[in-house]
This record gives C-alpha cells, structure tokens and sequence, in this order.
C-alpha cells in the first residue's frame, strides 16, 4: 500500500510539473521578455511530456493563445487536456487548471542593455480533478531578461511559485537558454534550468533541453524540445507543437 501511494503521490507531482512546464518560453521551460506585437496573435496547439520508468505525464494536447494588447503587454490564455499512465494507475485524461497570465516589458533592449520583463501567471482551477490538480489558485512569478547578438540570442530569469495545498510547497525555479538562427528555415537552442523541490518529500530537479523551430513560413512554425534531467529524479522531457502568429 506504501508503495502505491508513493508511486500515485509521484505521477500527480510530475503531472502538475508538466502542465507547469508549458507556463514557460515554447518549446522550452525557461521564457522570456518579449512580448506579442501590438494587435498581433501567437496560437500554439503542443504536447508537452515527462517520461519516467514508472509512467508518463503531459498534455494531449494544450492550447495556447497570446495576444499584444497594448505595446509591450501581452496578455495569455493556456488550456491543457491533462493525461497521465502509470503501470499501477493505468491511463487517465482530464481537465483541472486554466492558466492566465500578463506580460510586461519594461526596458527595451538596446547595444548595451538587455531587455527586461515580468510575466506573472495565474493557474486557475476550472474543474474539480485531483488527479490534474490540488483545487487551489497558483500564481508565478518571475524576471525575465533577453539580449541578441545578430543571429545569436540569450535569455533568462528566476521566478518565485505560491502553490498552496496539502503537502504543497512554494517553489523557485531559475533557467537559462542560447539559440542561433542556423538559417531562415531552422533556429536551434538549449537551456539548463532548475527547482527547488515543490511538494513535502520530494527534493530539487535540475535538467535540460536541446530543440529549437521548423520556421515553415512567415506565419508557420513547428516548434520542438527533448531533454533530460540532471539532479535527483530520472525523467526525460519533451515538446512538439505549431505555432501560428498573425
């Protein structure tokens, strides 16, 4: 009995780790300053997951749209369709959390200066699913900072998350990532990142991630990421989606 309920305690946490991945800069978990062109839209439909000997978990898929309200303001909207399967629990899917956040840029880049944002995030819960979520309102929030270099770009950050609940911790979370436009089609990159452990008995994660986008057009994009873990836990971690901008 032991033994199940730590393994089902894991897939939650993983689970809502996975859904707290797409809260980041597509296709990675860390994000950045840059903010959606005024009356201009970014629509994303993905699949984000997390492998582990015992099972997976992720969404099948989310959708994502951002939207640049005013310049330098971008507002968001995240809806995941959750799945988990594990060898004890078999698979489940389901809804819980509606993700809704603003982004705010507040220094422009410039030769000699990066530029800076906050991008405070807000999950929701929508529907009663304890096995997507603990019913208690999220909030993130975090620094971001981005400088470019002709076809290099670099950006990165830290923020601060208040995850109420049973057994639930606050968490910080930190990462950093480098892409380079190959050329007009490709744009290839990684990032190593880090948590602090973010529920009682379990401890910090450490990883990264190497992907980058399929630049199909102007507008079309597909987006892609694979990385593993480094510290503690044993998982391997991916992204695929499209994304359009308007």
């Amino acid at each position: 009995m032991k033994k199940y309920f730590l393994k089902h305690s894991f897939l939650i946490i993983l689970s809502l780790f996975a859904v707290q991945s797409t809260f980041a800069g597509p296709p990675f978990f860390t994000d950045d300053p840059q903010t959606v062109d005024f009356k201009h839209w970014e629509y994303y439909i993905s699949s984000v997951n997390t492998f582990q000997p015992d099972g997976s978990t992720g969404t099948l898929p989310h959708f994502e749209v951002n939207y640049g309200l005013v310049p330098n303001v971008q507002v968001h909207l995240l809806v995941p369709v959750n799945y988990s399967s594990s060898k004890t629990d078999g698979f489940a899917m389901g809804y819980a959390n509606t993700e809704f956040g603003v982004k705010y840029r507040f220094v422009q880049e410039t030769d000699n200066m990066p530029q800076i944002g906050v991008f405070p995030i807000l999950q929701i819960p929508t529907l009663k699913n304890p096995a997507f979520g603990n019913g208690q309102v999220q909030l993130f929030l975090p620094l971001w900072a981005q400088k470019s270099w002709a076809k290099l770009t670099m950006y990165g950050g830290a923020g601060y998350w208040i995850n109420p609940g049973v057994d639930a911790k606050n968490w910080f979370f930190t990462g950093f990532e480098a892409q380079y436009d190959i050329s007009p089609l490709l744009t290839l990159g990684g990032e190593l990142y880090f948590h602090t452990a973010d529920a009682i008995n379990t401890q910090s994660v450490g990883g990264f991630n190497v992907g980058g986008s399929l630049n199909l057009s102007e507008k079309t994009h597909i987006i892609f990421s694979v990385g593993h873990s480094l510290l503690n836990e044993n998982y391997t971690s991916s992204y695929i989606g499209i994304l359009w901008t308007i």
